[in-house]
């Protein structure tokens, strides 16, 4: 079974080909993502709002928006997810300080 992210990261692969009139994700994947990176943006500022002040369905739905938006995001400039889960993967069990500490500047 295949999670939910790899199947929709698939779904925006197969939409980078798709009518940008039609296609929701094909139009943000123009410009090499442009319109996914201001989405980014839009989207966390609407999570953290979510956090601060509304319910926890919201917090999710908002969550939702950023993931999918990042995804977009990835696919418009080639890095497939599955190099973010590998990223993961190697940091899993490791100290977030140690991590940080480390990256190369």
């Amino acid at each position: 079974m295949t999670h939910i992210l790899d199947r929709l990261s698939a779904t925006i692969e197969a939409r980078k080909g798709a009518d940008p009139e039609k296609s929701y994700t094909a139009s943000l994947l123009e410009d090499r993502g442009a319109k996914a990176l201001a989405k980014v943006s839009e989207e966390t500022g609407e999570f953290i709002h979510a956090v601060r002040e509304e319910s926890e369905d919201r917090v999710a739905s908002e969550a939702a928006d950023v993931l999918y938006h990042v995804l977009v995001a990835l696919a418009a400039r080639d890095v497939p997810a599955s190099a973010v889960w590998a990223e993961l993967e190697k940091r899993e069990g490791t100290s977030g300080h140690e991590e940080k500490a480390g990256r190369s500047s």
